[in-house]
């Protein structure tokens, strides 16, 4: 159980990563699949690029909100980090510069797309955080030190989520532009908890940075 994500499948599309000179790491949802984050690579409508998703074992990253207590969400969290810091590794041995990968997640993939980056700071090609947040319960201060060397982020979210307070979008993209992203947010009155055309439109954006 210590690592429970451990050789779960990867499923890609785009190109081959032999064939790409830039990479985009997927991360679904709770509940979802690696097909379901996939779905999203023809409406980003980029298709020189490798897109790689992971998938959770049970289809569930960690158990608990991202707002509970880090040790709640264990083994699973630090499992599901591990996982992604792989799946980084597998890329730049490709010959593929991490600053030429983009870690993209919706929801609870999200979350665990923004912690990663934040506990691996570093120049990216970009982070897209569709409906999501750095993890850990209110009143976690997020003051890690790192330079992400003005890599784009982009945080996306409704200001009504049921699952994803506006307040840590907020403490999110203020913690990670304070370690040197270039951090777009944008925070959607009444939108349920999906993505937009519009998030669509910044994450293509991120994308073509690379």
């Amino acid at each position: 159980m210590s690592h429970p994500h451990g050789g779960q499948p990867v499923l890609h599309a785009g190109l081959p990563l032999a064939d790409a000179r830039a990479a985009v790491i997927m991360i679904h949802g709770r509940n979802a699949s690696a097909r379901n984050i996939l779905d999203l690579v023809p409406l980003l409508d980029r298709p020189d690029r490798a897109y790689l998703a992971p998938a959770a074992a049970n289809n569930t990253w960690y158990p608990l909100s991202f707002l509970a207590e880090i040790q709640q969400n264990e083994p699973f969290l630090s499992s599901a980090l591990q996982r992604v810091d792989e799946l980084v590794a597998e890329v730049v041995k490709s010959g593929i510069d991490r600053a030429r990968i983009v870690i993209l997640g919706f929801s609870q993939g999200a979350c665990l797309a923004s912690e990663f980056v934040y506990r691996h700071p570093s120049k990216y090609g970009g982070l897209v955080a569709f409906s999501g947040g750095l993890i850990g319960p209110p009143g976690t201060r997020f003051d890690a030190p790192g330079d992400f060397a003005r890599t784009p982020m982009f945080f996306g979210c409704s200001d009504v989520d049921a699952h994803v307070p506006k307040a840590r979008v907020d403490e999110s993209a203020a913690a990670l532009s304070r370690m040197g992203a270039t951090v777009t947010e944008r925070i959607y009155p009444g939108m349920g908890h999906l993505i937009s055309e519009d998030e669509i439109l910044h994450a293509r954006a991120v994308l073509d940075g690379l």
